[in-house]
């Protein structure tokens, strides 16, 4: 492997260019006609325009990419977080192509990738999950039958979403078929596919997800666990790890699950497994396996000292992890991570515009992964968020003093962001505490969201 190109853009191909370079291997980025000035193109050794600005037709354009992988004589693809990254078919493609793509065999996506189908896989592999009800296999009347049975209020999912998109609570029989609709007709226009199921809501939850390392020698690691609770329609806003209610019996008992689910579906890359835990009968759900690199995983990189884009690109050459994963399996310390997202903190609606001022927060235990910087304009057809920031301490009051520290430093104008958002959350006494569930934001600081 000599070079690769890395098929996103923003934040995530810039991380991933930075370890290219440590690794002696060169980079190859892919921009929109209107992404040519973003700091993953001025970064990378090369770069190629795959399309227009919409997704559909760059960075989600499938020949397009691989055709500038050919013309740039890249040997490997790193497909990032969204877009295609949990894409069978691309991984597929690139294995056609004489391209190494950097993820998880073809099969195990494909597995994963339907929500209805990866829960039974997860009770085969022993790992709980709530009962799952079908909306295609009932009629409307045993739909609403079986959802009394197993009480509201009740959530629908759609079976092929991801990243909190195609989601509802419902609360009432009388809400079911309409939310129902809404929810499929959601599903199919952003994955292309309407298939939804309906699942009991727990009503104080945390959300955990497990940091699970694999390769194809059939070796399995877990790097403990991230607390992804505080979110806002469930799209995370505030990731840590350890978390700060898990005891270390809880914690080894839900690591177990999620290897056990690796193993069952022959994993062999970079991945996360995500749970629910029912605060009130400290129990695990599983939910879904993102196969890719997750937004947060520099909490873990923190605490566990190691980089995990390396650890894709060494298990998609075939090395043994064993020999690079040696003294980096404790957990040391605690880490935080705040989304910045060019939004409304009141509204949430996307603010995009041209940065007039960019001042990086720096300084003992902090990290920024960004890709904006003054003068650049924020785009309007792409994700919201600009920035992460992320520290380190060696507990988590630490941490927090460290995090507020962080965010007076960082400096955004032009565009109005959620900066201000975080300081109500990091000193709240519910978040200091510890004390809370995935219903914070509505709780305490947005009752109108409920």
């Amino acid at each position: 492997m000599k070079k690769i190109l890395v098929a996103n853009r923003g934040e995530i191909s810039i991380r991933i260019q930075r370890t290219c370079r440590e690794m002696g291997l060169e980079s190859v980025a892919v921009h929109s006609t209107v992404d040519e000035p973003s700091l993953h193109v001025k970064m990378a050794d090369e770069s190629v325009c795959i399309g227009p600005a919409s997704p559909k037709l760059s960075y989600l354009n499938i020949p397009s990419i691989l055709s500038a992988a050919e013309i740039t004589n890249a040997d490997a693809l790193h497909p990032g977080y969204g877009f295609l990254a949990e894409n069978a078919e691309f991984a597929r493609m690139c294995a056609e192509w004489n391209v190494t793509f950097i993820g998880p065999n073809p099969e195990a996506i494909e597995l994963m990738g339907d929500k209805i189908r990866s829960k039974k896989i997860a009770q085969e592999a022993n790992v709980p999950v709530l009962e799952t009800l079908e909306a295609k296999l009932l009629s409307k009347e045993e739909l609403e039958k079986e959802c009394e049975r197993l009480t509201f209020p009740v959530l629908i999912k759609a079976s092929a979403g991801g990243g909190g998109k195609g989601m509802r609570k419902v609360f009432s029989k009388d809400q079911l078929l309409t939310s129902l609709a809404t929810v499929q007709s959601e599903a199919k226009a952003s994955f292309g596919d309407d298939t939804v199921f309906v699942e009991k809501f727990i009503e104080n939850p945390r959300h955990i997800e497990v940091q699970v390392v694999a390769d194809k020698h059939g070796n399995y690691f877990s790097l403990g666990e991230r607390d992804c609770t505080v979110q806002r329609r469930y799209q995370k806003l505030i990731e840590e790890s350890p978390s700060p209610v898990l005891t270390e019996k809880l914690r080894e008992e839900v690591c177990a699950y999620a290897i056990s689910l690796a193993k069952r579906v022959g994993y062999d890359s970079v991945g996360t497994v995500e749970f629910l835990y029912d605060q009130d009968a400290k129990k695990f759900y599983f939910m879904e396996m993102n196969t890719r690199i997750q937004v947060e995983h520099p909490v873990t990189e923190f605490c566990f000292g190691v980089d995990l884009i390396r650890l894709q690109i060494l298990a998609a050459q075939g090395e043994n992890l064993k020999d690079h994963l040696k003294h980096e399996l404790i957990s040391k310390g605690h880490s935080l991570e705040c989304r910045i997202n060019a939004e409304d903190p009141k509204t949430f609606r996307p603010s995009p515009g041209k940065v007039e001022h960019y001042h990086r927060p720096g300084g003992p235990g902090v990290r920024a992964d960004d890709f904006i910087y003054t003068g650049y304009t924020i785009l309007p057809f792409y994700d919201s968020m600009i920035s992460k920031v992320i520290v380190y301490g060696r507990d988590r009051e630490e941490c927090l003093v460290r995090m507020k520290r962080a965010l007076k430093e960082l400096v955004i104008e032009g565009v109005v962001t959620n900066r201000a958002l975080y300081f109500d959350i990091l000193n709240h006494p519910a978040f200091i505490s510890g004390e809370f569930s995935t219903n914070f934001l509505e709780k305490h600081l947005f009752p109108s969201l409920s």
